[in-house]
C-alpha cells in the first residue's frame, strides 16, 4: 500500500478520532489516503488553533491529539503549540510535511529543519526516509507521547516518502504498567506524615488523572487532613469538600499562606516546577514529601526531603492503607485560615458597579454554569482571579495553562472541549488581547456547529502587565490599544454577539446564552482598578490570623 495508506491505518490503529490542521500541497498524499478514514479532518484557520485543539484533546483525554501542517511556515506555526503541550504535560503528535528529499526541483524553498527545531520542544521528533518504518515509528511516537511525563512529539514526512510503496504492517497498541513505587519511600513517608503535627496535602498538575482523583478522595476521607491546589490541580477533588483550603493562584505572601507556612509537612503530590510555584520553600519551613511519576527536580524554591516515586494513584492508595488519623494532628488553625480566605474571597463578589470588576464576573459565572459545565481561560490577569476564586467541582472542568501560559490558547480549547463534550456546557473567557491572537477560529466553531459561549474581557490593554508595571513602580507606557467592535466582529462570522451594559444584564445575557443553540460572544467591559491594591499592597500587609 501507499505509505499515506498505511500512516493513516497506524493512526487508526492508534485510536485516533480527529486531525486537527491545515493541509499544504505536501500534504495532499495524506489528504487523500485520510478521506477514506474513519478520521476526521477538522480545518482550522491557523496551525496554532490546530496544535491547541489537539494539546486539550491530550488533556482531556490521556491520549494524543492529533494536527497536521505543511512544512515551512505551517510547520513553524506549531512552535507555540508544541511548547504549550510539552510543557502542561498534554500528550499530542504534530505531522509536518516536507519537500521530496531524494530528488528536488525547488532548491531551498521554504526549506528549514523542522525535526531539529522541534527537538527542544518536544520528547520525540523524526523524519520519515523509508515507507516501511512508518508503523514504527508511529507506535514510538504515541507510545513516548503518552509515557510519564505525558507531552509533544513530531513526525515529518516528506513528500516523495509519502508516495511510495510500504509493506502492510501494523503493531500491536502495548499497555504499559507503571511502576510502583519503592518500599521504604512509602514506609519513610508513613512515618514522616505520622509524626507530623500540622501535615498538609498539595494537588498538582499530575496528578489530575481520573485514578488519582479517587485515590486522594479516599485518602483525604480516611484521615481527614486538609488540602490545598495550584491552580493546574483545581478540581481533582470536589473543592465543596470540608477539607478544601483553597487555591495557591500566588507563589507567596496569599492568605492561603498563612496555612502552608504554619504547617510542618507538605504532602506534595503531582506538582512539578514548570508550573508557578505554589509556594517557596525555605530552610526553616514545612517539610516536604514529592508524590510523583518522577524524582522532583530541585531548584532553590523546591527542594523536597523525601520522593516517592511511582504511580501517584497507586502511591496515595499505599500510604492510605498504611495510615488513620493521629490523636496528636492539629488542623484547628486550618480551618480558621479557611474561614479567613472564604471572607476575603467573598469581597466585591457582589459589587454592581460596571464595568464589572473580575471578582463579580468569576461568581456571576459560577452560578450560571453547570456544575459539570467546562471553563477553558486564556491567559491575563484575570487567571489569577479565578484560580482563587472560582470554585472546582470536577476534574478537567477548568481548564488553565499555569506552564506555558501562552495567550491565544483559550478559544481554541474551550472549542475542543465542547466538541468532545457535546452534552456539557462550555464557556472560553479570554482577555481582549489573547482572544484577537486566534480570533479567526470563530469561523471553525460556527463551521462546525458548536454551542458554547465566549467571553471578553475587554479593558483595552495588555492587563496582566499593566499590573505588573503598577506592581514594580513603573509609569503606565506602551500597553493601551484599540479594539474592534467585538459584537459586529462576532456576526461577521455567523455567531451572535452581546454586549452586556450592566451586571444584571451579564447575568441575564450569559443564561441566556448557555441555553441557547449557537456561538454567543460577549463583549463584557471589565474594571481591574483594584487589582493593585488587593494583589500587590493589601497582600504584602497581611496579618495572619492567631
Amino acid at each position: 500500500m501507499k505509505t499515506t495508506d498505511l500512516f493513516i491505518k497506524a493512526l487508526e490503529n492508534e485510536g485516533v478520532e480527529y486531525i486537527f490542521g491545515i493541509p499544504g500541497e505536501e500534504n495532499l498524499d495524506f489528504l487523500d489516503s485520510l478521506q477514506h478514514s474513519s478520521i476526521k479532518l477538522i480545518l482550522t484557520r491557523h496551525e496554532q488553533g490546530a496544535g491547541f485543539m489537539a494539546a486539550t484533546y491530550g488533556r482531556l483525554t490521556g491520549k494524543p491529539g492529533v494536527c497536521l501542517a505543511t512544512l515551512g511556515p505551517g510547520a513553524t506555526n506549531f512552535v507555540t503549540p508544541a511548547a504549550y503541550a510539552q510543557l502542561g504535560g498534554m500528550p499530542m503528535l504534530m505531522i509536518t510535511g516536507q519537500k521530496p528529499i531524494k530528488e528536488s526541483k525547488q532548491g531551498q524553498f521554504q526549506i528549514v529543519d523542522i525535526v531539529d527545531m522541534m527537538r527542544p520542544i518536544t520528547k520525540f521528533t523524526k523524519q520519515v526516509v523509508h515507507g516501511n518504518n512508518m508503523a514504527s515509528i508511529v507506535r514510538e511516537a504515541f507510545r513516548v507521547a503518552m509515557e510519564e511525563r505525558p507531552g509533544a512529539v513530531h513526525i515529518e514526512l516528506p513528500e516523495d516518502i509519502a508516495a511510495e510503496e510500504a509493506d502492510d504492517h501494523i503493531y500491536r497498541v502495548a499497555v504499559t504498567r507503571r511502576p510502583d513505587a519503592d518500599s521504604h519511600a512509602i514506609e519513610n513517608a508513613v512515618e514522616m506524615i505520622k509524626s507530623a503535627k500540622m501535615p498538609l496535602l498539595l494537588i498538582g498538575a499530575g496528578a489530575n488523572r481520573k485514578r488519582s482523583s479517587k485515590a486522594l478522595t479516599k485518602f483525604i476521607e480516611k484521615t481527614g487532613i486538609p488540602f490545598f491546589n495550584t491552580q493546574m490541580g483545581k478540581g481533582v477533588i470536589d473543592e465543596r469538600h470540608k477539607s478544601y483550603l483553597g487555591t495557591a493562584a500566588l507563589s507567596d505572601h496569599d492568605f492561603l499562606h498563612c496555612a502552608i507556612d504554619r504547617a510542618d509537612l507538605i504532602i506534595n503530590v503531582g506538582h512539578d516546577v514548570i508550573e508557578k510555584p505554589p509556594f517557596f520553600m525555605k530552610d526553616d519551613g514545612p517539610e516536604v514529601i514529592h508524590v510523583n511519576f518522577s524524582p522532583a527536580q530541585i531548584d532553590p524554591v523546591y527542594f523536597p526531603q523525601l520522593d516517592v516515586v511511582g504511580d501517584i494513584a497507586t502511591s496515595i492508595h499505599r500510604l492510605c492503607e498504611a495510615l488513620d488519623p493521629q490523636d496528636h494532628w492539629d488542623f484547628s488553625y486550618f480551618y480558621r485560615v479557611k474561614e479567613e480566605v472564604k471572607t476575603r474571597l467573598s469581597k466585591y463578589s457582589d459589587d454592581e458597579r460596571f464595568p464589572i470588576l473580575p471578582q463579580s464576573a468569576v461568581h456571576i459565572i459560577r452560578e450560571e454554569l453547570d456544575e459539570d459545565g467546562i471553563l477553558t481561560l486564556d491567559n491575563g490577569v484575570y487567571k489569577v482571579w479565578f484560580a482563587r476564586n472560582y470554585p472546582c467541582y470536577q476534574n478537567n472542568s477548568l481548564l488553565l495553562d499555569n506552564a506555558l501560559a501562552t495567550m491565544g490558547a483559550g478559544l481554541p480549547s474551550a472549542m475542543l472541549a465542547k466538541l468532545i463534550n457535546p452534552d456539557r456546557k462550555v464557556i472560553s473567557v479570554c482577555g481582549d488581547g489573547g482572544f484577537m491572537m486566534n480570533s479567526q477560529e470563530m469561523e471553525t466553531a460556527v463551521r462546525l456547529g458548536l454551542d458554547m459561549v465566549v467571553i471578553i474581557l475587554n479593558d483595552s490593554a495588555y492587563g496582566m502587565i499593566k499590573w505588573k508595571q503598577e506592581g514594580m513602580g513603573f509609569n503606565n507606557f506602551g500597553l493601551d490599544y484599540n479594539n474592534p467592535d467585538f459584537v459586529k466582529y462576532a456576526e461577521s462570522y455567523g455567531a451572535t454577539g452581546h454586549r452586556p451594559t450592566s451586571h444584571i444584564e451579564f447575568r441575564k445575557v450569559l443564561a441566556q446564552a448557555l441555553d441557547s443553540k449557537g456561538v454567543h460572544l460577549i463583549d463584557l467591559a471589565v474594571d481591574y482598578s483594584l487589582n493593585h491594591s488587593i494583589l500587590n499592597e493589601g497582600l504584602k500587609e497581611k496579618i495572619c490570623i492567631l
